[in-house]
């Protein structure tokens, strides 16, 4: 076997992360917006205010769900640095981005519609226009470029209201006002958009719930009940994009890490079993179509209680995901023994520190098997079509007489795709298309920052926000050119 003729090269993007115009045309705060710049060493904060007392002030993101104060909603605070409310201007420069994507033979590009550019609260009456017309006019540009749009419809991006007034996802109203969204987009842009992906990242609602679904109340139970309305969410968009174009197709956006033991214990291979456990139950539910028996073991142990409905099973089973994609950058090692090695960097991967493996700069292992191994256990897992939504290398690029020399990031991609490849050819894995991580540079999520990019095309701005914005097409973008042209029969520098 080999890549299909028509395999889906691309890029991928979000719009808090890449959009900017947080407040232009009528858009409402979304929960990226109060989101601070963080580093390596300090985490990202979210801003909030006493709506009673005035008081101001910020909890910090992690690994672990965050909880609010009583009282505090969050806000924009005057004196913060918000990367979204800019980030590297998109929604101005989209013919110049998309010119840029055409370039390099782009047949894809993954990008997200921000839910508060169209309906500013959530739960409005009626979509905002402008909004509605902005994207409009980013899909034509792309039609004329014969570049298919794959569109994640929740990227981080839950609009500030609902978290505020319902808790988020908590709330089973919300899945009405997210249906409604779904429904208001897919209808408008019907003919220029048949890819969809209902929630990016969805399993990280385990670790961050308030950036994956808006909950302001992190307890075990609210992110069970959470999870679970945003899986039959997705299961009657899924219904719902099939009655209103056959031709859709709506697939799972999931997450993925390697995970490996660091000894030959035995322990050490049932941990990793129980770490598994906490990525794919997002995609046994939403691509396998049921609740996992080890999950519910798990709720019936915590005292954990759905409110769910006989209905809300039939629909996640009849509609479950069309195809699965997934984000992947990096391998994680898992261990009983702790006290025996350092733990890894990394702010999203957890674990310890792989001796076999190289770290980027942010500390994240570089595992040049990492995609023929999440591709092979997800498909004999699940056996409908994958695709890699993202995959990249965040590093520091330096502008050297108006030029980017970043071998190191064409020296990463050559090996994970070589992977995924090796995964096509070798193991016969059903693979639709690749679009790597921030195409054009954008702001990091985990950091907030700037200087930790990931594009083809560097943008002219730093890490307090200085800059003209102005673009660079970097070494890369000519490798990825040459990628594209030979449907990866040529990786060569």
């Amino acid at each position: 076997m080999e890549l299909k003729k028509d395999f889906l090269w691309g890029g991928a993007t979000a719009a808090n992360q890449y959009e900017g115009a947080y407040d232009e045309d009528g858009k409402g705060l979304s929960t990226a917006d109060v989101m601070t710049q963080g580093s390596l060493h300090e985490a990202r904060k979210i801003t909030w205010k006493n709506i009673k007392t005035g008081e101001v002030g910020y909890v910090e993101m992690g690994m672990k769900p965050i909880k609010f104060p009583e009282g505090a909603v969050p806000a924009v605070i005057k004196g913060y640095y918000y990367p979204s409310h800019v980030a590297t201007d998109f929604y101005h420069r989209y013919k110049e981005d998309i010119k840029y994507m055409a370039d390099m033979g782009f047949k894809t590009f993954r990008m997200s519609i921000n839910w508060s550019r169209i309906f500013p609260n959530g739960d409005d009456r009626e979509p905002n226009d402008k909004g509605l017309e902005f994207y409009d006019k980013v899909f034509k540009e792309l039609k004329k470029y014969n570049i298919e749009p794959l569109v994640t419809l929740s990227h981080y991006e839950t609009p500030l209201n609902l978290a505020i007034k319902y808790g988020g996802w908590v709330d089973r109203r919300v899945i009405d006002f997210y249906v409604k969204y779904a429904e208001t987009v897919m209808k408008r842009y019907k003919g220029l958009v048949k890819y969809w992906l209902t929630f990016n990242e969805i399993n990280v609602m385990s670790m961050m719930p308030y950036m994956g679904g808006g909950v302001m109340d992190p307890t075990p139970q609210n992110i069970a009940q959470a999870a679970h309305n945003q899986f039959v969410a997705s299961a009657k968009v899924v219904k719902l994009a099939h009655e209103i174009d056959p031709e859709n197709k709506v697939g799972q956006m999931l997450a993925f890490a390697a995970v490996y033991p660091l000894t030959p214990d035995p322990k050490d291979q049932i941990k990793v079993i129980e770490d598994m456990h906490q990525t794919l139950f997002y995609s046994d539910v939403q691509t396998g179509g049921r609740y996992p028996e080890y999950k519910l073991e798990e709720y019936k142990r915590e005292g954990i209680k759905l409110d769910d409905t006989p209905e809300d099973y039939d629909l996640i089973k009849k509609y479950s995901a069309d195809f699965l994609s997934f984000s992947c950058y990096s391998s994680s090692v898992t261990t009983t023994h702790k006290d025996k090695i350092g733990e890894s960097r990394g702010n999203f991967v957890m674990g310890v520190k792989n001796p076999y493996l190289k770290e980027s700069d942010w500390g994240w292992a570089t595992d040049p098997e990492v995609l023929r191994y999440a591709l092979n256990t997800l498909w004999d897992r699940y056996h409908k079509p994958l695709w890699i939504v993202e995959n990249g290398l965040g590093a520091v690029d330096k502008v050297e007489d108006g030029k980017i020399h970043d071998d190191y990031r064409i020296e990463y991609l050559q090996e994970n795709i070589a992977s995924f490849i090796k995964a096509v050819e070798v193991d016969g894995i059903d693979l639709m298309g690749y679009t790597s991580w921030g195409c054009i540079d954008l702001v990091s999520a985990g950091t907030g920052q700037m200087s930790k990019r990931y594009g083809y095309v560097y943008v002219d701005r730093d890490d307090e926000g200085n800059g003209s914005l102005d673009r660079i097409p970097k070494d890369s973008f000519y490798w990825y050119k040459k990628v594209i042209a030979s449907n990866g029969k040529d990786l060569s520098n």
